[in-house]
């Protein structure tokens, strides 16, 4: 038998995610360990494309978080990222496997992983339409598709009750009096999460006897540079919005920072509701009323969903957690 990844992370004294990072020239690994795990690399002869042929029957005890369709700078500075990868970590320290985290835009395909030595993957916000889902399935690894609302029954997917978060936000401000409430959102592609949070929008508005106004839909993205430029478009309809429930908390980071320059006061002007319940949301002035999904439970649930259709195990193929409002000081009566 052939040498394999974890051999050459022991010798190496390494994790196999380190390996992994060396092989494929990702992640941050010191020049003195980046030589050394070539050197041995060199020594054996390895040959990672041959490993990934031979996946199937050799367990590397790696997986992969991979986000598609970013922007450069958005995976390392949107803290939602970060605390999904705790959860997913933890959720793999206790199945003792390792686990690398990589973006991916537009222009780059799934077939970078026919090079690497994984177990299985985990995928965040995967569009079925786009070649990209093709290119994933005829990996012939497990996967676990996280936010993605695929139309097929075999895939393994986690989501969470987007439609009711976007409906609970949309209900608690109209209780409160607002009737011109906008929504910022990323794009509304059929089936993403967005598109479901917009359906909720849509039903407490209609529940609460308001009228749907198009021109109250800015799809712009959830960014904390999106976020900062939506505030200047909604500044051009303060004389009518009182509220607005933008999907994302990083990206209400920056419309609060935005509004906060151009004089509008929150919650006094403008009452603002988020989504995520990041762990910073609680400490922004006003701290910030969301609504709450358990971002690091959800990572730990995809581990186990993948840990199980790793090793033949029989489980849900698809799972969904509950969210809830945290009420907060970002939100008032009018």
């Amino acid at each position: 038998m052939g040498i394999t990844i974890k051999d050459i992370a022991n010798e190496a004294n390494v994790s196999t995610a380190t390996v992994s990072n060396v092989i494929n020239n990702t992640g941050r690994v010191s020049s003195d360990t980046a030589q050394k795990i070539k050197s041995i690399i060199k020594k054996h002869d390895y040959s990672p494309n041959v490993s990934a042929r031979n996946l199937k029957n050799k367990n590397s005890n790696l997986i992969g978080l991979v986000v598609p369709y970013l922007q450069k700078g958005e995976l390392e500075d949107n803290p939602f990222f970060w605390e999904l990868f705790n959860g997913v970590e933890n959720g793999a320290k206790d199945k003792n496997l390792d686990v690398i985290l990589t973006g991916m835009d537009s222009e780059q395909g799934f077939e970078v992983f026919n090079k690497q030595y994984l177990d299985g993957l985990i995928v965040i916000g995967l569009n079925q339409k786009n070649g990209l889902y093709e290119q994933l399935k005829n990996l012939n690894v497990p996967i676990v598709l996280m936010d993605s609302f695929i139309e097929d029954e075999d895939v393994y997917q986690l989501n969470n009750e987007d439609e009711k978060g976007g409906y609970i936000a949309t209900r608690y401000l109209t209780n409160l009096g607002h009737k011109n409430i906008a929504i910022v959102t990323g794009p509304l592609d059929q089936n993403g999460v967005d598109k479901k949070r917009l359906y909720g929008y849509k039903k407490a508005l209609k529940e609460s006897n308001i009228d749907f106004n198009k021109e109250y839909v800015y799809e712009i993205g959830v960014s904390l540079a999106e976020g900062y430029k939506a505030s200047q478009k909604l500044f051009a309809k303060m004389n009518e919005i009182t509220a607005v429930f933008i999907l994302s908390d990083i990206g209400a980071m920056g419309l609060i920072k935005g509004c906060n320059e151009l004089g509008i006061k929150i919650p006094d002007d403008l009452s603002v509701v988020g989504y995520d319940d990041l762990y910073y949301s609680d400490y922004l002035i006003p701290s910030l009323t969301t609504v709450n999904q358990n971002i690091y439970l959800k990572g730990k649930t995809a581990v186990h969903m993948l840990f199980d259709q790793i090793n033949n195990k029989s489980s849900n193929k698809k799972v969904t957690l509950p969210v809830e409002l945290k009420i907060r000081n970002s939100t008032r009566n009018i």
